[in-house]
């Protein structure tokens, strides 16, 4: 894997504003915010994508993770937020380290409202055969 901003910052050669950080995982504010408040939870693993990161650091992201959400809320006085999670260049990742956004929302229609999301539903044509070929992934 080729080295990234993220692995840089977890070696301390680049700064940053930390808010957290553990044996497995770190959390510091973007520098190129949605919101204020908007911070960035990485594990110390230098695993690119979700499905390739261990248990134990996506366990470790699974415990800070709803902490550091009341943390964010607590500070900015935000009442709600978002989570943001990307997976490859088709899924919009930008950096190659698994990483997770925490974005406060605000007034929605404003400047620095944090993220905007279009949902945009469809239906599945055979959602039991989908169903059981993941839960057969699974194994």
């Amino acid at each position: 894997m080729t080295d990234t901003i993220f692995g840089r910052i977890i070696r301390g050669e680049v700064p940053c504003h930390r808010v957290y950080e553990d044996d497995r995982v770190l959390a510091f504010l973007d520098v190129g915010p949605l919101s204020e408040g908007h911070t960035l939870v990485i594990p110390k693993e230098p695993a690119p994508t979700m499905d390739a990161l261990s248990d134990e650091s996506a366990a470790a992201l699974g415990r800070v993770l709803p902490r550091l959400c009341r943390a964010v809320m607590k500070a900015t006085g935000c009442e709600a937020y978002n989570i943001l999670q990307n997976n490859r260049p088709g899924a919009h990742q930008a950096v190659f380290h698994v990483h997770f956004h925490v974005i406060p929302r605000f007034d929605i229609s404003g400047p620095g409202a944090g993220l905007g999301i279009a949902w945009k539903a469809t239906t599945l044509d055979d959602p039991k055969a989908l169903s059981a070929r993941v839960a057969g992934a699974m194994k």
